[in-house]
C-alpha cells in the first residue's frame, strides 16, 4: 500500500502546486486515504514537490511508524499547529488548508504560529481524488457488499411477525460483524408498516405484523470501506397498493442504474429515476436525491439529485436508492451500491430486487 499512498500524495501535490507551496490535510479520513493511518488525531503536510510529513500524538506513533515507515513522523498532540510550525521552518510561503474541516478557533491558532505561512483555502482536492477508486478499493467495497448480502440472507431465514424493529436491526448488525465486517457502515434502519414512510426512521419497539412492508437500510464496513443497501420485503401477501408502489420503485431504480454511465450528469441520472416516479403521479412522495458516492465514508461525492452538478466518471462507486413514502401507510425503497464502468454499471450488492414475500 505504500506505493499506492505515494501516488495519491503525488496527485494531491500536483493539484495544489499552482496555488500553494504545501497543503495541510486535517480531515482524518483524508489523512487515512493519503497515508493508511487510521487514528483520532493526525494531520499531514504535503509539499508541492510531493514531500510529506505526518504528525500524530504518542498514542498512535508506533502504529504510524509501522504502517507508513516511508514518511517522516512528527509526534505532537496539536497536530495541525505542529505541522504549520514545520511549514514555517521549511520556508513555506503559501499553505493551503481544508477550510471545510478547520474551525475558526483552529484557524486562529494556525495564524498565531511564529512566521506562519499565508493560509489559503484549498477547496476539497482530496475528496476529488477519493471520488474515483482504484481496483484495490473496489475490491474492499465489493467484500463489504458481499458481507451485507450474506447477512441479509441470514436474517430473512428468521424474520417473522412478532419481532420488533430493534430486534431485527440488532440481528442484522450482529450477522454482519460475525461474517467479517469491522462494524456496520452506519446505524441500521428497520422501518415497518407506517414507519416505512419515514426515510431515516430509527428502529424502535414497533412489532412487525403480517401485512407490513418492512424496509431495511444497512451495510457492512470492511477495510474502511462502506457498503450501502436497502431492500423492502412484505410480511404476508402484499395488497394492491403495496405491489403497485414496489413495482414503481423497482422500475425507477432500474432506470437510474442504467443511466449511471461515465460522462452522465448527476442530475440527469437522478432524473432518469425521478421521472418514472413523477410520471406515475408519485413525484411528491420521492423526497430525497437518487444517491451518493461511497467509500471511506458512507456519503461521499458525487451526490445525485435534481439540483446537483457534476458528471460521473469511470470507477466511481455510487448508490441508486429511489423511494416512495406514503404518510400513515408505509413506503418502499430499493438501493444498491454499484460502480460506474465504461462497460456498464457493476452492481456490487446482489440480493434480488424482486419483492420478497415472507
Amino acid at each position: 500500500m505504500g506505493e499506492q499512498h505515494l501516488r495519491r500524495r503525488a496527485a494531491l501535490a500536483a493539484r495544489i502546486a499552482a496555488d500553494a507551496d504545501a497543503v495541510l490535510v486535517t480531515r482524518l479520513v483524508n489523512v487515512r486515504y493519503l497515508t493508511g493511518l487510521d487514528s483520532s488525531n493526525a494531520a499531514l503536510l504535503v509539499t508541492a514537490d510531493g514531500g510529506a510529513v505526518l504528525c500524530t500524538d504518542p498514542r498512535y506513533a508506533g502504529t504510524a511508524e509501522r504502517i507508513c515507515p516511508e514518511l517522516e513522523l512528527v509526534v505532537a498532540r496539536p497536530t495541525a499547529v505542529a505541522l504549520t510550525s514545520r511549514a514555517a521552518e521549511d520556508g513555506v510561503g503559501r499553505l493551503a488548508f481544508e477550510a471545510h474541516d478547520v474551525t475558526v478557533e483552529r484557524h486562529a491558532e494556525l495564524e498565531a504560529v511564529d512566521d506562519a505561512p499565508e493560509l489559503r483555502p484549498a477547496g476539497r482536492p482530496v475528496e476529488e481524488l477519493r471520488m474515483v477508486k482504484d481496483e484495490d478499493e473496489i475490491d474492499l467495497l465489493r467484500e463489504a457488499c458481499a458481507i451485507s448480502d450474506r447477512a441479509f440472507a441470514g436474517l430473512l431465514t428468521t424474520l417473522r411477525p412478532g419481532m420488533t424493529e430493534r430486534d431485527a436491526a440488532i440481528d442484522l448488525e450482529r450477522r454482519m460483524v460475525d461474517l467479517g465486517a469491522e462494524n456496520p457502515a452506519f446505524d441500521t434502519i428497520v422501518a415497518s408498516g407506517p414507519n416505512g414512510a419515514i426515510p431515516h426512521h430509527r428502529p424502535g419497539d414497533r412489532v412487525l405484523a403480517k401485512g407490513d412492508l418492512v424496509t431495511f437500510d444497512f451495510g457492512a464496513r470492511y477495510g474502511g470501506y462502506h457498503a450501502d443497501m436497502t431492500r423492502t420485503v412484505a410480511l404476508g401477501g402484499p395488497v394492491d397498493w403495496q405491489r403497485e408502489v414496489y413495482d414503481l420503485v423497482r422500475a425507477a431504480q432500474r432506470a437510474g442504474v442504467e443511466a449511471a454511465v461515465p460522462g452522465a450528469a448527476t442530475k440527469e441520472v437522478d432524473a432518469a429515476a425521478r421521472d418514472v416516479i413523477e410520471d406515475a403521479g408519485y413525484g411528491d412522495h420521492f423526497t430525497h436525491g437518487l444517491g451518493h458516492g461511497v467509500g471511506l465514508e458512507i456519503h461521499e461525492a458525487p451526490l445525485m439529485g435534481y439540483d446537483k452538478t457534476g458528471k460521473l466518471r469511470d470507477r466511481v462507486p455510487i448508490t441508486a436508492e429511489p423511494g416512495v413514502y406514503l404518510a400513515g401507510r408505509g413506503g418502499v425503497r430499493i438501493e444498491d451500491t454499484l460502480v460506474v464502468r465504461a462497460s456498464g454499471p457493476e452492481l456490487l450488492t446482489e440480493t434480488t430486487r424482486e419483492l420478497l414475500v415472507l
